[in-house]
């Protein structure tokens, strides 16, 4: 995250709002925040350029960082910001741009790293071409493939802050509507925060009114608990599925429950309980994914476009009438079907997935948790036009 001042031409900027419970580092290595908890919520405002070669959907990691503008994506300003910066910032930004009043909220998941998380955030805030202020919700994750345990409990110890935060975008009175994307375990900070919201005020705020489940991992029965216990003023939530996520796969192992981000929408339980509670879904099992563990299919560029001009035109995710879910079916070959209350539903990208540089040793690494697992055939292979990462292959410590 060290700022980069070399100029370059055809660049494209994008600033975000940062809120985390990681703990800031000392050092001036450009870390700027660990996979470490803190007790207290930090606020920043940071600009990050994407090449002029960037592809829909891809992030274009740095050989060496810093990394070059003309090729890569730089981090260009860092402003810490205490509470008060942060409100005055999104007052500042909401208020210039009445095309901006709109908020979207990335919470990310498993394994990602500070700079994975604000990099994939950009990506999704230009390719979705959506007009909104992009905030980033950002937990203490280790960005470690055998820090699972210690990820899911720092997403736990998140949710007040998360609330708190979802809370104060809710109020400013500059901000006309708040939507969510989360991605993997990113769901459960979610989840968790929107419910202790509903039980404090005796429901969701009318401000959020889109909610992006993608690939959730969360327990079926849990994450319908949840969504009973918001009652009717809840937000309208999008379910994004795949049956052959073998990232979830692997969580099901490990805690023996259903996935919520692995369902079949179309088979009992699951069809009539997405209809009762009046959640869209779209099952993206046949599409091919870029990554080997199928976890990062709402990574497409498709996907992303159709999100964006959903909200660019001030609709809701999943309504009625043709959804989301019809238009990412007619941008990208091979989706099975679109289900749900609707004619079809929504979702966009992750944030980090398993990240290139820890893919290439995940096989072996996934026979801790899922006996069998470690087939080399599961790791992508490097080609001389396809390497196999893409970011440095030593990472900087936490």
């Amino acid at each position: 995250m060290l700022p980069v001042t070399t100029p370059a031409e055809g660049t494209t900027d994008v600033s975000l709002l940062v809120a985390t419970t990681r703990r800031a580092t000392p050092d001036d290595l450009g870390t700027l925040f660990s996979g470490e908890r803190s007790r207290r919520m930090s606020f920043a405002a940071i600009d990050v350029s994407l090449p002029p070669v960037h592809v829909a959907g891809e992030v274009e990691w740095p050989i060496s960082y810093p990394g070059d503008p003309a090729r890569h994506f730089v981090t260009r300003k860092v402003e810490p910001l205490d509470q008060a910066g942060f409100r005055s910032a999104l007052r500042q930004r909401t208020r210039a741009d009445r095309n901006h009043r709109h908020v979207m909220v990335f919470v990310h998941g498993y394994n990602s790293l500070f700079d994975d998380a604000v990099y994939r955030l950009a990506q999704i805030a230009v390719d979705s071409g959506a007009p909104v202020t992009p905030v980033l919700f950002t937990w203490p994750s280790r960005g470690q493939i055998l820090a699972y345990g210690y990820d899911r409990e720092s997403a736990t110890f998140s949710r007040d802050a998360l609330e708190t935060l979802l809370d104060e975008l809710a109020a400013e009175p500059s901000v006309s509507e708040v939507s969510i994307l989360a991605h993997s375990m990113g769901n459960w900070v979610t989840l968790e925060a929107l419910r202790q919201q509903a039980i404090r005020r005796g429901g969701v705020p009318a401000k959020i009114r889109n909610v992006m489940l993608a690939a959730p991992d969360v327990d079926v029965d849990v994450a319908r608990a949840a969504a009973m216990r918001m009652g009717q003023r809840r937000p309208r939530f999008t379910l994004f599925v795949s049956k052959d996520d073998r990232a979830l796969a692997a969580s099901r192992r490990v805690w023996g429950g259903a996935r919520l981000g692995q369902i079949d929408p179309t088979v009992e339980p699951y069809k009539s309980a997405l209809a009762e509670y009046d959640i869209d879904a779209v099952d993206l099992t046949q599409v091919r994914g870029s990554d080997m563990l199928n976890h990062g299919k709402y990574a497409d560029s498709a996907v992303v476009r159709a999100i964006g001009n959903r909200l660019s035109s001030g609709q809701d995710i999943g309504t009625r009438g043709e959804g989301i879910g019809d238009t990412i079916a007619g941008t990208v070959s091979g989706v099975a079907a679109t289900v749900g209350t609707a004619a079809g539903a929504v979702v966009a990208a992750p944030i980090a997935i398993v990240d290139p540089a820890t893919r290439r040793n995940y096989g072996e690494r996934l026979g801790a948790l899922v006996p069998g697992q470690e087939d080399p055939s599961l790791l992508p292979l490097a080609t001389d036009d396809a390497p196999a990462a893409r970011r440095p292959p030593q990472r900087r410590a936490n």
